[in-house]
């Protein structure tokens, strides 16, 4: 039995409708320049990663063994203690958030989650299914949290422990959280329990590249990191990679009889291809091919922004941002080109695949309707 005529018909329009989408969205951080052919046979088996990536299985049908080559690899990138770190291929960045507020909440159930109004609306959801107290602090005109603000809330409550939500990247201005400054800040206050988590959903694939290195990750005292597989590195299928202190892991780890290994992770069954879509990548491209997707990535982004201003456009960007901001557009050009705006901005995101005669396309739409 097969598929009636009609139906085939329906996919080939979907998938032409599909083409011309993927073509013309640049207000979303999502990567499209990758090729994943060779790993299409893979699809005919069910790849299930089931249960912890370093530790055995009764169930062999996985990739664990390419999630670890995985991990071990965004460790090293985040700068990690060889002895003391773990982690896993997720289903995003939200996943990624969702266990790092676990892990400090096992270590500190009395503590207080503090984060910034420009944090991802998905934290909010997070902190509610972990019952976590909380206290939003305000964010700066660029997007990055209130310095002076979060001392003097902290202050108030420096008999709990401090549980820092930083965003590497911010939604709408790609705004850095700056982990060294609030660890002197904590330092100041004589804050001795404190969780650092690093939403790192997007940056965590540029900042490594771009100097000066912004200050995120665990050399920088961050305890936990998350960051998205299909945004600046490229996935067909949404994914992320959690990586976390090994120490902090292993007081919530379980053994499950039933599957051989342990209980670590948040989902059960968990995707087995993606871990091999990142390996390809990483594989094919290297250190070097990464750094060079982010420079060609941060031209682009300098070229967008000045040909904005050069039209008479209110355009910026943070420092080393591949995310550039400007005032709402007409709602024609937001559909066309697929544009998230919120509160009266609109921002173009330029990722390493966008190219030069999209955003000329882009201004020359934009210019017909100023």
């Amino acid at each position: 039995m097969g598929l009636k005529q009609a139906d085939h018909a329906r996919l080939k329009n979907f998938l032409d409708g599909i083409k011309a989408k993927t073509d013309n969205f640049l207000g979303y951080p999502v990567s499209k320049d990758f090729d994943y052919k060779d790993l299409f046979e893979f699809l005919k088996y069910p790849l299930n990663n089931l249960g912890d990536p370093f530790t055995p299985s009764t169930w062999k049908v996985d990739t664990r063994e390419f999630e670890r080559e995985v991990i071990t690899f965004m460790a090293r990138l985040f700068r990690a203690k060889e002895d003391d770190y773990w982690g896993y291929v997720t289903n995003g960045g939200s996943e990624g958030n969702l266990y790092g507020l676990y892990l400090a909440r096992e270590l500190y159930p009395k503590g207080i989650v503090y984060y910034s109004q420009d944090t991802h609306y998905s934290v909010s959801k997070n902190l509610h299914l972990l019952n976590l107290r909380h206290i939003m602090i305000r964010s700066q005109p660029n997007g990055e949290i209130d310095y002076e603000d979060l001392h003097e809330t902290i202050k108030i409550n420096r008999d709990k422990p401090a549980i820092i939500f930083a965003n590497i990247g911010t939604t709408m201005t790609e705004a850095k959280d700056d982990l060294l400054k609030i660890n002197a800040l904590l330092d100041q206050l004589v804050i001795c329990d404190r969780y650092i988590h690093s939403d790192a959903a997007l940056c965590g694939g540029l900042a490594p590249f771009i100097t000066p290195r912004a200050a995120f990750d665990f050399k920088d005292g961050c305890d936990s990191i998350s960051v998205s597989g299909h945004k600046s590195f490229g996935s067909p299928i949404p994914c992320g990679i959690l990586v976390a202190r090994k120490q902090n892991v292993a007081r919530i780890a379980r053994s499950i009889a039933y599957i051989g290994s342990l209980d670590t992770t948040i989902t059960g069954s968990r995707n087995g291809v993606t871990p091999l879509f990142l390996w390809y990548m990483i594989k094919k491209l290297g250190m070097e091919g990464l750094k060079k997707r982010v420079v060609s990535a941060l031209e682009m982004a300098e070229y967008t922004e000045t040909s904005l201003q050069q039209a008479g456009v209110d355009a910026w960007r943070n420092p080393n941002a591949i995310t550039i901001v400007f005032p709402e557009v007409a709602e024609a050009v937001k559909e066309k080109w697929q544009l998230a705006t919120a509160d009266g901005k609109t921002h173009l995101i330029c990722m390493p695949n966008v190219r030069k005669d999209q955003i000329d396309q882009f201004l020359g739409d934009l210019k017909k309707v100023m």
